[in-house]
């Protein structure tokens, strides 16, 4: 498939710049992938939909504050950098992406705080995804990161033009998160508030973790219109084999398996084996799924509205159907659903 076939016209009030009062708020549209129909319903009737034997396959990464703001030694030129992988724990190397990047240079320091509590020297100036700092911190380990936690922000996306809120550290993170290592919330499982999820466990519904660190690569721009050749970030992710047999029993026995957003799905469709069961899994993913791909895993998925021309878009495309999700998409439009972030929610059935 090419690229030009995910764009569509996404008008700008449509993007939810901020959360809903109470997360299972959000309104869903419910797709019906056998009997083509679509159903508009509250995020909080997704209990509706399940039954005991049925699992989530949940994301419990965890966002980190990987937004910091800094100054350029001597010149005092101000620097965003944004934490996007660490290199090494012991000599608190990372990877990162440095604006404005034309004025970095190797051995150039940075001082973030006040009190410049953070001090960071330029090691690498040509790795792919930016910029090799090296930060200068005497403290152990657990304090460089409680430092880190200070003076960072919540990576929000740009894209929502507004200054980080209080309300964001806590509605940008899932109510099941727990292992720290994403610059970017798997949002689809942002609709869950306890209070659903007690009461989907009291049907008997099963939820499975899976831990999958989002990366950047979610919203880098695809620049080739052959998607055959598009390369996609690395992003580390864990099963471990209790959660594999909570998935596995579920689809022996013939109950749904839900993915709860993309990064769950990615997960799912990283660790399973040729013969359809769902292993134990420790590394890295690179896997980009696009139209037409034969899911081997969930039989249903909550996902958001995404953007146009986004990997996340063409992963939904490839498990609602190409031509139906356009047809979603229209009627989201129509009926001014809200996309990305903050947005509303869809449940693929």
């Amino acid at each position: 498939m090419k690229l030009s076939q995910f764009k569509f016209d996404l008008p700008r009030e449509l993007i939810a710049d901020h959360p809903p009062k109470n997360r299972d708020d959000s309104r869903m549209m419910v797709i019906n992938r056998s009997t083509h129909t679509i159903e508009h319903k509250i995020f909080r009737d997704i209990q509706d939909y399940f039954f005991e034997g049925d699992v989530f396959v949940i994301n419990n990464t965890r966002v980190f504050p990987a937004r910091l703001y800094g100054e350029k030694e001597k010149t005092g030129a101000k620097i965003e950098v944004f934490l996007l992988r660490e290199l090494n724990r012991e000599s608190r190397l990372w990877d990162v992406l440095v604006d404005p990047a034309r004025k970095i240079r190797i051995g150039n320091k940075l001082y973030f705080g006040e009190n410049e509590e953070l001090v960071a020297e330029v090691i690498d100036n040509t790795t792919s995804r930016g910029r090799t700092l090296r930060f200068l911190f005497d403290g152990t380990y657990d304090e460089f990161k409680d430092t880190i936690q200070a003076l960072g922000q919540t990576p929000l996306p740009k894209i929502h033009k507004r200054p980080i809120e209080p309300v964001d550290d806590e509605r940008y993170q899932t109510i099941y998160a727990k292992h720290e290592g994403a610059i970017a919330a798997p949002t689809a499982g942002l609709h869950f508030s306890r209070e659903l999820m007690k009461r989907l466990e009291i049907k008997g519904v099963n939820f499975s973790e899976v831990t999958l660190h989002t990366g950047l690569g979610n919203f880098r721009s695809i620049e080739v219109e052959d998607l055959t050749k598009h390369k996609v970030d690395s992003e580390e992710m864990f099963v471990l084999q209790e959660m594999a047999d909570i998935i596995n029993t579920a689809k022996e026995n013939k109950h749904k398996v839900c993915a709860v957003g993309t990064t769950s799905l990615k997960a799912l469709e990283t660790a399973v084996s040729i013969t359809g069961q769902i292993k134990p899994y420790r590394g890295w993913t690179n896997k980009f799924i696009n139209p037409p791909y034969e899911f081997k895993t969930a039989d249903s998925m909550v996902s958001n509205f995404h953007l146009p021309m986004s990997p996340m878009m063409m992963m939904v495309s490839a498990f609602a159907g190409y031509d139906f999700l356009r047809e979603i998409y229209d009627v989201a439009i129509k009926e001014k659903y809200k996309f990305f972030t903050y947005g509303d929610a869809m449940l693929i059935l």
